[in-house]
């Protein structure tokens, strides 16, 4: 008996990223992410100090470190500041990973789409499912996360200026908000529009090199993993090794520029001309290992933020897919 041409081949696995229009793949991606970022704010936190920590110092290796690693972090900081401390900046990353994952998940598979159609049109089924290509995978994966980080760039300037501040165990350049929209204001007052945009083109670095990582590694472990029959088809182990997998990849591929991206975002004057001369700076005076500080801290965030996020979406795009179903929306690039 012939495949039925309306359901995708056996030995392609399901997507449902393909099952959602581009606003309902926003929509997913963000509310996710945002679940994800509730339980790993704090170990962000504790990275974007530990990557401030000895900024531009030589004599630092003499110098004892305020924060030792993230477990002794996590305990100072909640010793002197308490929950609410180490949830600081919380509001302001939910505006951030909305922007940010909204795109780079919700814009990864139309990306893809038309990425294929122009380079390997012969990838897409006649049900409209899309083979895994590894390098039209790490384009779009550039493609919509460089456009998420664009969109979510003034929160993340935002965000890095309110976990850097702290009474007690200050690191890097402090700037106090009383909140995120006090934080846009004081920004926009005082630099104006093309403040509110300082170190954008660090974060199109930084997000464009994780998410060429994150989307990829995820969606070829799963096709791996379901290919050779070790796991169950849509089953939580399946999701969880693949989101494991994912996270691993985006912090070895994002650290160093997400400690250019943490330093360009908290400086207040013009220690550095852009990412390229604070990577350079860096690497000049700190040594080339400087661009891994925080990187457990930055595994310890990705990790779980991978594998939630991932885990999440896929359980929003189920949820988007009926809901669309309902309304009568077909997915359309």
């Amino acid at each position: 008996m012939s495949q039925s041409k309306s359901q995708p081949p056996k030995e392609l696995p399901t997507n449902n990223a393909q099952k959602v229009s581009t606003l309902g793949g926003f929509i997913a991606g963000g509310v996710a992410a945002c679940g994800a970022v509730t339980f790993t704010n704090p170990i962000e936190l504790i990275k974007t100090r530990m990557q401030l920590q000895g900024e531009l110092s030589k004599t630092q290796k003499n110098q004892p470190k305020l924060y030792k690693n993230p477990i002794q972090a996590f305990g100072l900081i909640y010793k002197h500041e308490g929950l609410r401390g180490l949830q600081q900046g919380l509001i302001c990353g939910y505006f951030y990973q909305l922007g940010l994952n909204g795109c780079r998940i919700g814009l990864y598979e139309p990306s893809r789409y038309w990425l294929s159609k122009i380079f390997n049109p012969s990838s897409i089924m006649d049900n409209g499912f899309i083979k895994q290509n590894l390098l039209i995978n790490v384009v779009a994966g550039g493609i919509s996360g460089s456009a998420g980080a664009v969109l979510a760039s003034p929160f993340f300037l935002i965000k890095t200026r309110m976990q850097s501040f702290s009474k007690t165990g200050a690191v890097g350049q402090q700037t106090y908000y009383h909140g995120t929209w006090d934080g846009l204001r004081q920004v926009y007052r005082h630099e104006g529009f093309k403040g509110l945009y300082r170190g954008v083109d660090a974060a199109v670095l930084r997000t464009g090199a994780g998410s060429s990582a994150q989307l990829p590694v995820y969606n070829l472990t799963k096709s791996f993993l379901l290919k050779n029959k070790l796991v169950k088809d849509n089953s939580f182990l399946l999701h969880f090794i693949s989101a494991s997998m994912a996270g691993l990849g985006v912090a070895i591929v994002m650290n160093p520029w997400d400690v250019v991206l943490t330093r360009m975002y908290n400086q207040k004057g013009n220690l550095y001309k852009g990412p390229i001369d604070c990577f350079k700076k860096t690497i000049k005076i700190e040594g080339p290992m400087a661009l891994y500080k925080g990187f457990w801290a930055q595994l310890f965030r990705v990790g779980p933020h991978s594998i939630l996020t991932l885990i999440f979406m896929e359980h929003c795009m189920n949820a988007m897919i009926k809901i669309e179903h309902k309304l009568g929306f077909n997915p359309v690039y």
